[in-house]
């Protein structure tokens, strides 16, 4: 699965990047502070977005025309590749385009309801509300300032003579009123007198709202920075320089709300100006969105296409080839389907099969070939033999006596002659058993008795080591045991004589020959493998009158090759370093 995905690299990137630009867009517009930290803008976004879309729009026509110009050149696959991917890509496209048209309209109804007349008047009514309780409380600090005033400006006899007198007084009227924090302050804002849990809470009033205070002789408001208190002045008439100053929590979930309130408004009327901007923003989304969808659909459909049609174009030109007779033809490994694998694997063992059985016809072909070229020549040369060599036993007759000077050279040219006429006879009859080789008599037989015979055979004579291994209990096989065993004393003959070849240029030379018999379920090979000489070109020795041997007659492996051949079997000699290695393999019985 990951070796797949490795081949899809470029769409994986891609995609990952359109998701992202779709998201940071969306979020950009909606509110740019969510992006502040990457200093990134909307026209940034939306300009990378159309890019992206026009690589998207470009990579699908540059695979599509390639494609398209294939077909035109009416290479094999192509039209079958073209109509895979215009299927796929037709009905992954329709979908998506119809879902991001429906998705636009109920976006764009939806929108247009969303700034109806009820929501906006809900909408203003709430912020409204929490305006107004806010103002409410100022009010209620204002009263309740004034009419604490009241009552501690009765008291204010109190406050130099009896402290604590008027301490009580004055958190009873702030219990009463449901204050916070009361303060005494002068002028300058110094606290005279104070009862509230820290003295910390004290906000400081500005010079104009003393002055204010004091010219006006109404409550203040104090304007302060902090949200959660809504504080008041006013100036005590019984006590000189003396302002009371009074401060009241406001409710923290209040104060939550009425935040929350303030931004959800904001919100609502930050989205009514940039209706038509949304709208943009996400028909381009939804675009780019499509367009990513065709991008990916086209290239898997590329991707389908050629894993579907790349085994079957192999396969096509694999039979062409071979219905011109090349049959060296094979259909190459490609990554595909584990059917399509069968197929190829099977084919090319068909190839393999066909091209097995074509080469044991052309071997039996040429063997009749040279039997027939054999039976003529033998023919030829045999008649005129005898006429010449009793014209040699007339001329020995009838002149040798006569001759008084060169008797004993006249000798010696008709010895010669008479050599070479049995040296020719020989061959002759050479020919003549090669010609008049019988056809196998097939029996069932134990090769490897054949084998052990014939290895006993030149054991007899043999000074090089000859090692015979049988790795198996069963090796019977349908054969000749007589033309077998003709078979096994050649293949043994020519090891010796590369052996003996060796002999002659390092004394100290110790030959072997190993002969090894193994079997499994369909076959038995016997494996010959010699350390002699090693042969220069293998690619010659089974033609007839081929040989390296300077009395060879090149007839040797031929008819090992033939024998072999009419028992369905397979012989392949190669170089071992050093030596050579000769296998047969024989069908199992």
């Amino acid at each position: 699965m990951f070796n797949k995905l490795k081949n899809f690299k470029l769409v994986i990137l891609l995609s990952i990047i359109c998701i992202g630009l779709c998201i940071l867009t969306f979020l950009a517009f909606i509110n740019p502070k969510l992006l502040s930290f990457l200093n990134i803008k909307l026209q940034l976004l939306l300009t990378l977005d159309i890019f992206l879309l026009v690589v998207f729009l470009f990579i699908i026509f540059k695979k599509s025309s390639s494609l398209y110009l294939l077909t035109k050149k009416k290479k094999i696959g192509s039209q079958t590749s073209l109509r895979y991917i215009s299927f796929f890509t037709l009905f992954t496209f329709i979908p998506s385009f119809l879902i991001a048209v429906f998705s636009l309209f109920i976006f764009n109804y939806g929108l247009e309801n969303f700034f109806n007349s009820r929501i906006i008047k809900a909408v203003n009514s709430s912020y409204d509300v929490a305006k107004n309780y806010l103002e409410q409380n100022k009010k209620t600090v204002e009263s309740d300032v004034f009419l604490m005033s009241v009552g501690l400006n009765r008291a204010s006899a109190l406050f130099y003579s009896f402290p604590e007198k008027f301490k009580n007084i004055a958190r009873s009227e702030k219990l009463l009123r449901r204050i916070d924090d009361i303060f005494l302050i002068d002028s300058s804002a110094n606290i005279i007198f104070y009862d509230a849990e820290n003295i910390e809470n004290f906000i400081k009033p500005s010079e104009e709202e003393i002055n204010k205070a004091l010219e006006v002789g109404v409550p203040v408001l104090i304007k302060n920075n902090v949200e959660s208190k809504t504080s008041a002045m006013i100036k005590l008439n019984s006590l000189i320089d003396t302002y009371l100053f009074i401060s009241r929590n406001v409710d923290p979930e209040i104060i939550k709300y009425l935040n929350e309130t303030e931004q959800a408004v904001n919100f609502f009327y930050t989205i009514e100006n940039k209706q038509l901007g949304i709208k943009i923003t996400f028909v381009i989304i939804y675009i780019l969105v499509v367009g990513l969808l065709l991008f990916i659909s086209t290239i898997i459909a590329i991707s389908f296409a050629d894993r579907l049609t790349k085994p079957i174009i192999n396969l096509i030109k694999a039979s062409e080839n071979i219905s011109k007779g090349i049959l060296d033809s094979t259909v190459p490994e490609s990554e595909t389907d584990e059917e399509f694998l069968m197929l190829n694997k099977n084919f090319n063992n068909m190839i393999e099969r066909l091209k097995k059985q074509q080469n044991k016809l052309l071997i039996a072909e040429r063997y009749a070939a040279w039997e027939s070229v054999a039976r003529k020549l033998a023919h030829e040369i045999k008649n005129p033999l005898t006429p010449i060599q009793l014209s040699i036993d007339r001329l020995q007759e009838k002149f040798y006596k006569k001759i008084v000077d060169g008797q004993d050279e006249f000798k010696n040219y008709l010895s010669t002659i008479n050599r070479q006429i049995k040296d020719i006879e020989n061959l002759v009859n050479e020919f003549s058993s090669f010609a008049r080789m019988p056809s196998p008599i097939f029996k069932k037989i134990q090769v490897g008795l054949v084998v052990k015979r014939a290895v006993d055979f030149y054991k007899m004579s043999s000074k090089n080591e000859i090692l015979v291994r049988s790795t198996g209990k069963n090796d019977n096989i349908n054969g000749d045991t007589e033309q077998l065993y003709r078979v096994f004393i050649n293949l043994i003959k020519n090891s010796e004589d590369s052996i003996i070849e060796k002999k002659e240029k390092d004394k100290l030379f110790k030959g072997k020959i190993d002969i090894e018999i193994n079997e499994n379920n369909d076959y038995i090979t016997v494996t010959l493998v010699d350390n002699g000489v090693g042969i220069q070109d293998t690619s010659k020795i089974m033609t007839p009158y081929f040989t390296t041997k300077k009395e060879g007659t090149g007839l040797g492996l031929p008819i090992v090759s033939k024998i072999i051949n009419e028992h369905k079997s397979e012989l392949t000699i190669s170089n071992n370093n050093p030596g050579v290695k000769a296998m047969i393999v024989f069908p199992k019985i």
